[in-house]
Formats: C-alpha cells, structure tokens, sequence
C-alpha cells in the first residue's frame, strides 16, 4: 500500500519535468509489482509446488535489492523536492511520496531483516526447537 502511494503521488505530478522522478517512478512501480507478485504467489501458496526455488533466499535477496534501491528513490526524491516551486499541490504531492518512499525504504529494510532470519533458521520458536530436538 506504501509503494503504491509513493508512485500515484508521482504520477499525479509533473514528474515528466524533473528527470529525477523518473528513477523514483521506475523504483516505486517495479518493485510494487514484483512485491504484488510474491504475495499472490504466497497467497495461493504456489511456493510449494515450485519447491526447488530456495524461496528464503530469493526473498531476502528480493527484499535486500528493494532496501537498496529505495534508498536511492528515497534521497533522489527528497533532494528533488523544491519547497520555492510555483504549483503548490506539486510540492506537497512530492514531499508526501518522499514520506511514503521514507517507510516503504524502512519496510524493506525490516523485510530483510526477518527474511535474513528465515534464511538462516533463526526464527524458529519453543515448539519447533523441540520438535527438531527429538526427531
């Protein structure tokens, strides 16, 4: 949902202006989708018919790449906003979506933390400890 604000915040703007929202456009739809993606295919639970992908990986790496790349967005975006310009709502549009890119950058940022956890199996709990114990 925080993706999806950061780029129809974008686009309701004169971004075709500024060639720096073109990168944070590029971002913010790209990895919108993607994330879209990995949740139908979580939703519908595909991930285990396609069980020779190391899906704990290929999540933190998805999520790795997204923190990145949002940082990237999220700078470009904040220093390309012009507290001087003429069109009030375009300012206020574009400093909403450097907010919104702010915690989408967070979200993905904690994302991969807990998948570099899932990852590595340290997110197990009392119950499945026990289980591997005596197996």
């Amino acid at each position: 949902v925080l993706g999806l604000l950061v780029w129809a915040l974008i686009a309701n703007t004169t971004y075709h202006l500024h060639a720096a929202y073109g990168w944070v456009m590029f971002v913010s739809i790209f990895f919108w989708i993607v994330t879209v993606l990995f949740f139908v295919t979580y939703l519908l639970q595909l991930q285990l018919k396609f069980y020779v992908i190391p899906w704990p990986l290929v999540l933190m790496i998805f999520n790795a790449a997204a923190t990145v790349l949002y940082v990237t967005a999220f700078v470009t975006c904040a220093a390309a906003v012009q507290p001087t310009s003429w069109r009030q709502w375009d300012y206020n549009r574009r400093a909403a979506a450097s907010f919104f890119a702010c915690l989408v950058m967070i979200a993905y940022g904690a994302s991969t933390f807990f998948s570099f956890r899932a990852w590595k199996g340290l997110g197990s709990n009392a119950a499945t400890s026990q289980v591997a114990d005596h197996v």
